[in-house]
C-alpha cells in the first residue's frame, strides 16, 4: 500500500479498545502478517514451517543464544523426524548450518547461513521500514504501553495455548 491510499490510523479516543476489540485487531494483525509471509514462502518455495524455524533461530541469535535442534523442535512443537526433515530442507536450501558448539563438541547448533538473511532483509525490510513510520507517531509511554501489552498478549497466548496442548 502507498502513503497515498494507505488508510490513515485513527487516534486513539476514536479506536474500540475493549477485549473483543483488541482481540479483533490482534486477530487481524495475525491474518496480514501471515498474508505477507505467505508471499515470502511461495516466492522461495517454502513451508510455513520453514519461516517459523527461521524465526525461532533468528530470535534465538540476536540474544545470543544458540539453538539446538531439540529446542527448536520443542520451540515449534515437532516431532524429532519432522525437526531433522525440516532442517535437512533449510539445509538443502543453504539458510542454515548446523555447526558443532565450541563449548560442547556434542552439542549441534543451527545457525543461519547469510545466505537466509539476505533473502530475509531483502523482503522484510520495506514492511519493517512502514512499521517504523507507522510507530514514529507514538511517543515513548506508548511504545513502552504498547510492548507491554504485545508481551502479556504473547504471554497469555502461550499458557493457554500449554494448557490446551495438556487437556488433549
Amino acid at each position: 500500500m502507498t502513503p497515498a491510499n494507505r488508510r490513515p490510523v485513527p487516534d486513539s479516543d476514536q479506536l474500540d479498545h475493549d477485549d473483543q476489540a483488541l482481540v479483533r485487531k490482534l486477530r487481524q494483525l495475525t491474518v496480514e502478517s501471515d498474508h505477507f509471509a505467505e508471499i515470502f514462502r511461495e516466492a522461495h518455495g517454502m513451508h510455513r514451517t520453514d519461516l517459523n524455524a527461521l524465526a525461532v533461530i533468528m530470535d534465538a541469535a540476536a540474544t545470543d543464544r544458540a539453538m539446538s535442534p531439540g529446542e527448536l523442535a520443542e520451540a515449534l512443537h515437532l516431532s524429532a523426524s519432522a525437526t531433522t526433515a525440516l532442517l535437512d530442507r533449510l539445509d538443502a536450501a543453504e539458510l542454515i548450518e548446523r555447526v558443532r558448539s565450541r563449548s560442547d563438541g556434542r552439542r549441534v547448533e543451527l545457525r543461519m547461513r547469510e545466505q537466509a538473511k539476505d533473502l530475509g532483509r531483502q523482503f522484510f525490510l520495506p514492511l519493517s521500514a512502514a512499521l517504523s513510520r507507522e510507530w514514529a507517531q507514538f511517543d515513548s509511554a506508548e511504545r513502552r504501553a504498547v510492548a507491554r501489552f504485545l508481551s502479556a498478549s504473547i504471554a497469555a497466548t502461550v499458557h493457554t495455548r500449554s494448557e490446551m496442548a495438556r487437556q488433549s
